[in-house]
């Protein structure tokens, strides 16, 4: 009787609590088994995304596009944050490395396993999104380029869809007064992963192209619309690179 009643009388996600069956000891072992599987399988593509990367890099031809617009949207103590596809993420990495520039990598799995590859590849990184760390992260970013740091952000991360803006960027350029750097990674030829983001892995001996635009303000009292055209902007703008990026490899775009 008591338990009926304090499912009567709890909130709907109370009493979905109380609905599910204990855990047995059986599936608590499963459970600790398929994290351990899933840790050891982060830690090995690692491992092998380095190896990989470095081998196939070597044989990559690259063209670059707009660098001054990046030296363009330094803002105060010579920041800038620059925004690209999360897709894309693997296509500059090789041929921007050691460069001291900082990547925003979200906390869940696939961040787990970007997170040190980037590292390896002497990137800062910084972990939380908008809806995880995203406080703290933001107070890191803000650190960062106020020491001159390059930040790179990606928009339609963690999550997606594809190529839909998440409202952060925009907000942190606000919030912080610093401008974004759109920004084009593309490949000739690539593999693309059946993932939300189609994930681009540029295939051995083809040919990249880095496109980067001029730069886009976000004014520090801009209203909940004009952060949605600022939004609309730079996603725009990447699109414009990407296609400039294709254009220089006298390729058709990928998408």
């Amino acid at each position: 009787m008591a338990e009926d009643a304090r499912a009567e009388n709890a909130t709907p996600a109370a009493r979905e609590r109380l609905s599910r069956p204990k855990p047995t000891k059986k599936s608590r072992k499963r459970s600790r088994f398929r994290r351990w599987t899933r840790s050891v399988a982060r830690k090995l593509g690692a491992r092998f995304g380095v190896f990989a990367i470095a081998l196939m890099s070597r044989t990559w031809r690259a063209r670059w596009e707009g660098l001054a617009n990046v030296e363009a949207g330094r803002g105060e103590g010579g920041g800038t944050i620059i925004a690209l596809w999360h897709g894309r993420m693997l296509v500059p990495m090789a041929h921007h490395k050691n460069k001291g520039w900082t990547v925003l990598v979200s906390q869940s799995g696939d961040g787990d396993t970007v997170a040190p590859i980037l590292k390896r590849y002497g990137y800062g990184v910084i972990r939380g999104s908008a809806s995880r760390g995203g406080a703290r992260a933001l107070r890191e970013m803000l650190t960062l380029l106020e020491s001159g740091a390059v930040l790179i952000i990606t928009p339609d991360g963690p999550r997606g869809p594809l190529h839909a803006m998440n409202p952060g960027l925009v907000w942190m350029a606000r919030a912080t007064g610093y401008v974004v750097v759109p920004a084009g990674f593309v490949a000739s030829r690539a593999w693309h992963m059946q993932s939300w983001d189609r994930f681009t892995v540029p295939k051995p001996f083809a040919r990249v192209a880095f496109v980067y635009g001029p730069p886009i303000a976000v004014a520090r009292n801009a209203t909940t619309a004009e952060l949605e055209a600022a939004s609309r902007q730079i996603a725009d703008a990447i699109h414009a690179c990407e296609r400039r990026a294709f254009a220089l490899l006298g390729t058709e775009p990928d998408g």
